[in-house]
């Protein structure tokens, strides 16, 4: 990501909370939703049909080489087996599942394993709250309150849950999936298959690690890909270090190959930065 692209992503991640300012000791995990929402802001620009800025390689191209890692895909980082409650289950033993799990939400599947619902902690809040509070006559009023209290009767997953549930397939693009959860303001996404059965659950934080690869991860990009197949030199006579995404790369170099060495380098994704320090010969 170039610095352009940071700085305008830097200042709408400022805008969700305005006059707030960094704390100390946080610098590392703001970079990496930085980096996150970069990779979320470019998918979204694909499926609004815009070219994202600073194009990569053709994925085939990228997908081919076994050295160089795939487009990362939901089945490899989603939590098999999810967890789930039929639409028979009651209030109670809801309530018990997402206590017990450590959860804020839970498909509902038929008898068949489909996904037909989701029923979150709001739901479950919507039932407490309709149940606790006392119902106004006014029009206005019923009209507003009509959803929750008809919800706050329910008994049952299949009567709280929400419904229909969105989810994604074991081969959705992680970044495509990350920008669905953006979107719909969702925790988890059940996986389901083609016949809509449930196969997994993936996280948003199973999202953020897999678009935001490690520094060991870009390190190895560098040397292999770029170093030793794009520009056929020998990684060892280069020392390359990356810390949160901030590249150094030492080593002497034919000098008309620097300015696109760097170049390419710089088009990584999750590359943040790259401190330069080569010698020409």
């Amino acid at each position: 990501m170039s610095g352009l692209e940071r700085d305008s992503v830097e200042r709408q991640a400022r805008k969700v909370v305005p006059g707030v300012g960094w704390r100390p000791g946080e610098e590392n995990r703001q970079d990496l939703m930085l980096r996150y929402l970069s990779a979320v802001a470019t998918a979204s620009a694909a499926r609004a049909g815009e070219q994202p800025p600073r194009p990569k390689a053709p994925r085939s191209v990228l997908d081919e080489d076994k050295s160089v890692p795939a487009t990362p895909r939901v089945r490899e980082v989603m939590s098999v087996p999810a967890v789930s409650v039929s639409g028979e289950t009651p209030f109670l033993e809801i309530v018990r599942t997402l206590s017990r799990e450590h959860l804020g939400a839970v498909p509902v599947v038929d008898a068949d394993g489909r996904v037909i619902g989701v029923v979150s902690e709001s739901d479950l809040l919507a039932k407490a709250a309709a149940q606790a509070a006392v119902p106004h006559p006014g029009p206005v009023r019923r009209l507003r309150e009509h959803r929750l209290y008809e919800k706050g009767r329910g008994e049952t997953a299949a009567a709280l849950m929400t419904s229909p549930a969105i989810t994604v397939a074991p081969g959705t693009k992680v970044a495509d999936a990350a920008w669905l959860a953006a979107r719909s303001r969702l925790k988890r996404l059940p996986v389901i298959d083609h016949r809509d059965r449930l196969v997994g659950v993936v996280s948003r934080i199973d999202l953020v690690r897999a678009l935001v690869r490690d520094d060991t991860k870009i390190r190895e990009e560098i040397e292999t890909r770029i170093i030793r197949q794009d520009f056929l030199l020998d990684p060892d006579a280069f020392e390359v270090t990356v810390e949160n995404g901030v590249v150094s790369v030492r080593g002497e170099v034919d000098g008309s190959l620097i300015p696109k060495l760097l170049e390419s380098i710089e088009e990584i994704d999750d590359v943040v930065e790259v401190s330069e320090h080569l010698t020409a010969h």
